[in-house]
C-alpha cells in the first residue's frame, strides 16, 4: 500500500484549508495555492508537467488509485467519504483533487500573444475565453481589476484545463497592458472594421469587455486597431465568449497564412 496520511476529521486544519479552497473564489490568493478537483485537471496539469503539492483521494477510491497519481505529488491525503464530499463544490464529488502552489507574482511576458479580460464577470466566460485562447496559440491571459478571479473553481472548470497552458496576469493594471508592447486589438459591437475584411496583427493583444459595458474608455483610448464582427441576423451584440472565439481564430488564421 502507498504512503499516505488519513483524515477522519473535520476540524483538521487541512480539510479547513481545502474547504476554503473549493469554496471561496478568491482563497488561493490568501493561501498561495490551488485545488484541482477531478480526474481530469488533474490530468491536464499533470500533462503540462506541473507537480502537485498534496494529492487527495476519497476513502472509497484510494485502494484503485494509479500509482502514478500519487508518485506525481510530494505526498498523499485520504480523506473519509463524507468529508471529501463536504469539501466539494461539485453535485457529484470526483472523490480526487491535487493541490498546487500558485504564481503570487505573475507578471506580463512583452510580447507574447495576448488576450486582456477588462472586467469581465461572469466565470463561465471567462473560462470558456481561456480555452479558446490556448486553442488558438495565445499565450497569456492579462486581467485587469474587476475581472472574475481566474483560478476560483466555477472559472477552473470552465476552462477545462486551459490554466496550464497559459500564462496568467491577475489583477493587471493598465500600465502593464501597455507593458506588453503589442498593439491591442479591440472589440465593438457595430463599430470598426468588419473581422472579415481586417488585416490582423501577429502577434497582438486582444481586449474583450464587461458583459454590459464592453470595452472600458482606457483600452479603447490604447487601442490600435477596432474590430466589429458581422451580424448579418440582427441581433443587438454576441455574448464576450463567442466574440472571443471567433476573433481568437481570426487571428490564429491571419498568423497560419502569415508563416505560409
Amino acid at each position: 500500500m502507498m504512503q499516505h496520511t488519513m483524515i477522519q476529521s473535520r476540524d483538521n486544519a487541512f480539510v479547513k484549508e481545502l474547504r476554503r479552497l473549493s469554496q471561496e473564489s478568491t482563497a488561493y490568493r490568501k493561501q498561495g495555492q490551488v485545488w484541482l478537483e477531478g480526474d481530469h485537471l488533474c490530468r491536464a496539469a499533470l500533462a503540462r508537467g506541473l507537480r502537485p503539492k498534496v494529492a487527495v483521494f476519497a476513502e472509497s477510491v484510494w485502494p484503485q488509485v494509479p500509482a502514478e497519481w500519487v508518485q506525481a505529488a510530494g505526498k498523499a491525503v485520504v480523506l473519509a467519504d463524507s468529508l471529501f464530499a463536504e469539501i466539494s463544490s461539485l453535485e457529484s464529488p470526483a472523490r480526487m483533487g491535487y493541490v498546487m502552489e500558485w504564481d503570487v507574482g505573475a507578471q506580463v511576458q512583452p510580447g507574447v500573444a495576448a488576450v486582456v479580460l477588462d472586467r469581465v464577470q461572469d466565470a463561465g466566460n471567462v473560462g470558456s475565453i481561456l480555452r479558446s485562447a490556448a486553442a488558438f496559440g495565445f499565450g497569456q491571459i492579462v486581467a485587469l481589476k474587476g475581472t472574475a478571479a481566474l483560478w476560483s473553481q466555477k472559472v477552473l472548470r470552465a476552462g477545462m484545463g486551459a490554466h496550464f497552458g497559459l500564462h496568467l496576469v491577475e489583477a493587471a493594471s493598465i500600465a502593464e497592458v501597455q507593458a506588453l508592447q503589442l498593439p491591442l486589438v479591440v472589440t465593438s459591437s457595430h463599430q470598426g472594421t468588419l473581422i472579415h475584411e481586417a488585416a490582423l496583427p501577429w502577434p497582438c493583444a486582444w481586449a474583450m469587455g464587461h458583459e454590459g459595458q464592453g470595452v472600458g474608455d482606457a483600452l479603447m483610448e490604447m487601442a490600435e486597431h477596432r474590430i466589429s464582427i458581422a451580424q448579418p441576423g440582427g441581433e443587438e451584440s454576441l455574448n464576450v465568449a463567442a466574440a472571443a472565439a471567433i476573433c481568437l481564430h481570426a487571428s490564429s488564421v491571419s498568423m497560419l497564412r502569415a508563416l505560409g
